[in-house]
């Protein structure tokens, strides 16, 4: 009968140490605690009751001692979970160990906040002044840069906020910074970083897309070949896109920060090609997108800038399970130069039918990078016409194996090279479908393209690696759900382990 009474008073001690810790990790006397201070100390009352008599032989029992120390242990054990917590606290270190980084942001958005000089407002509008999907991005922000501030505003205990600032929807977040400011009806990590980018630039820049020869139309949504979604991406980071009829207008507009031209399907002119030759040796910034067999009568010129393109297509040796090698028109570039648009870029982009682009002849004055290159299994084929009209592609002696260059980045000292004033820079690559509507927003294309302008107009905080829509690493519970998997992982499971476990001991301690 005792050692029923001591099993009965080690349970007791058990139900109220949960019990306890339960009311102190959640600050509610739920029907979980209330049970298990009432259960456990009515077992020890009858414990105690029962072995009054014996309680010091008890206390120096080998089995009592033994249950007290794994009730000290327990203690402890909490007591340190306590400890860690209230430390964490006050040391406000974040570490992200989800799969793809959700609580992270991308890296542009912390490079544009690493140029922040003064206080960086984000007012969030929502409903009952909470909203934890809104609040934990904004955290994300604000933990980023100390320059960060965040207001939570609820639009019905303030109704003189919401009406100065014309707000007509809950979720909506005001972005300001110093004089500037914009709002965001529906807040992600792009969204923000795309009014974060425009409340912090002190100049809109202007990009002209050359039209008139048959480039892709930069209005076109429809068709795989359009830069309708280039011109949105352009826009989002508060670029102004316009087309340029270079043909009519004789020339390239002074108000132009950067000028480029995709995929001509006829040759241009000579009144065309002198527009861009005067342009670039003016001190301006171009990128010029010549898939095979197009923009010949341009060789000349990209040639003063260190720039040499080849008459040949990229073909790349695919395997396909079953099938065995097969050749592939587009090709896959891990590799990229040391350059400021590729710095940070590690991921894969994908150039459909691409000629190569290889830098020429070193100059002083002139400082001319390989930025892309194709993978080993490559090469530049010269044979187009077996190509295209035979679909037959094999490695000869005249080819030129890869890895081969598609890309190239060139900066030039005009006055130096005799070419002009200024500092022209020049982004060729050998395709324009990789940022078409079909082939931009494919593994990391867009980062690469956008890269490309941003380090043309002299942007270069925006030269890195953009928010991108994730697959989830999260998942949301609702309250009644957190609740349960918190108290099954936390105070149940661990309670009936020990619990099973004391009953083990208790029964073999009686063989």
């Amino acid at each position: 009968m005792r050692r029923t009474g001591s099993f009965l008073g080690l349970v007791g001690l058990i139900l109220l140490f949960f019990g306890a810790a339960s009311y102190l990790l959640t600050g509610v006397l739920e029907p979980y605690s209330a049970i298990h201070l009432i259960v456990g100390t009515v077992l020890i009352v009858v414990y105690l009751a029962g072995s009054f008599r014996d309680l010091g032989e008890l206390l120096s029992a080998r089995s009592t001692r033994y249950g007290a120390n794994m009730v000290l242990y327990s203690v402890l054990f909490v007591a340190l979970l306590v400890g860690v917590n209230w430390w964490g606290a006050q040391h406000n270190e974040r570490f992200d160990l989800t799969e793809e980084s959700v609580y992270t942001l991308a890296p542009q958005a912390r490079q544009v906040l690493e140029g922040l000089d003064q206080d960086l407002v984000f007012q969030a509008f929502l409903e009952g002044g909470h909203d934890p999907t809104v609040e934990r991005l904004l955290d994300s922000f604000k933990t980023s840069s100390p320059h960060v501030k965040v207001e939570l505003v609820d639009p019905e205990l303030q109704p003189e906020v919401t009406q100065r600032y014309e707000i007509t929807a809950y979720g909506t977040v005001r972005v300001a910074y110093g004089e500037q400011a914009t709002t965001v009806a529906q807040p992600t990590e792009e969204s923000l970083t795309n009014a974060l980018i425009k409340v912090t630039r002190a100049k809109e820049q202007t990009i002209y897309f050359v039209q008139g020869e048959g480039e892709p139309s930069i209005d076109d949504a429809q068709s795989a070949d359009g830069y309708a979604q280039a011109k949105k991406d352009l826009e989002n980071e508060q670029y102004r896109v316009e087309p340029l009829v270079l043909i009519q207008e004789g020339k390239v507009p002074d108000a132009a920060d950067v000028l480029v031209l995709a995929a001509p399907a006829r040759p241009l002119n000579a009144h065309e090609i002198e527009a861009i030759d005067v342009y670039l040796a003016a001190g301006g910034h171009a990128m010029i997108l010549l898939p095979p067999r197009t923009g010949t009568e341009l060789a000349p010129t990209l040639a003063k800038y260190g720039v040499v393109l080849g008459n040949d297509v990229v073909v790349d040796q695919v395997v396909r399970i079953f099938e065995g090698p097969a050749l592939g028109l587009n090709p896959i570039v891990e590799t990229y130069g040391a350059h400021p648009i590729t710095e940070g870029l590690r991921e894969r982009t994908i150039f459909p039918l691409t000629r190569t682009v290889t830098p020429g002849e070193s100059k002083p004055g002139l400082t001319v990078t390989s930025i892309a290159k194709t993978s080993v299994s490559s090469w530049a084929e010269t044979n187009l016409d077996a190509l295209f009209e035979q679909s037959v592609a094999t490695l000869e002696e005249t080819d030129q194996g890869g890895p081969v260059s598609i890309g190239v980045a060139s900066t030039a000292e005009l006055e130096e090279l005799g070419l002009g004033k200024g500092q022209a820079r020049l982004v060729v690559y050998g395709t324009a479908a990789f940022a078409n509507n079909q082939y931009l927003n494919t593994l990391f294309n867009r980062d690469l393209f956008l890269n490309s302008v941003g380090w043309l107009g002299g942007q270069e905080e925006l030269v890195s690696i953009r928010p991108r829509t994730l697959r989830a690493s999260r998942v949301q519970f609702s309250r009644d759900e957190a609740t349960a998997i918190f108290y099954l992982s936390v105070l149940i499971v661990p309670e009936i382990l020990l619990v099973l476990g004391l009953a083990v001991w208790w029964r073999r301690s009686r063989l």
